[in-house]
């Protein structure tokens, strides 16, 4: 595989939600795993193997774990599917929904684009839209949340 086309593979991986992605071509096998802040390439499949957790000694007290983020109140908006998030049906039109409109089910409040669809995506839920959790033109994974309903 050549240099450009590896360092493309590295930049698409880098800057979507994507965590892993690995292609077979003739030439060879290439992975690339996102670990934290930048994409880690390996030439073929490497088995992870966990390491082991050594006991606390005797006597010392184990570090305090920290509590997990408080999820978000209210009920979750997820996407149906991946793609592409737009909060309006065209650039310059008024977004579909704002933080503080109250929204019925059934009711439009967004579109994903998908291979080249526009699909209108509709509140599940009756009540106030309090977050908007995707920013105009954001790539989506499917369940990712969209929109916070109370």
């Amino acid at each position: 595989m050549d240099l450009r086309k590896l360092k493309t593979l590295i930049d698409l991986v880098s800057e979507s939600n994507v965590s892993e992605l690995e292609i077979t071509e003739a030439e060879g096998k290439v992975r690339i795993v996102k670990s934290g802040g930048a994409p880690m390439v390996m030439q073929a499949p490497v088995a992870m193997m966990p390491a082991p957790v050594a006991a606390p000694a005797a006597g010392v007290p184990a570090a305090p774990v920290e509590a997990a983020p408080a999820a978000p109140a209210g009920h979750a908006v997820k996407s149906p599917m991946v793609g592409t998030f737009y909060r309006s049906s065209s650039p310059g039109a008024k977004a579909y929904v704002e933080v503080g409109n109250q929204v019925k089910e059934g009711e439009t409040i967004c579109i994903i684009e998908a291979m080249k669809i526009l699909n209108e995506i509709e509140a599940d839920k009756s009540g106030t839209i309090t977050r908007i959790l995707c920013e105009n033109g954001q790539a989506v994974e499917y369940g990712q949340p969209l929109f916070m309903i109370e």
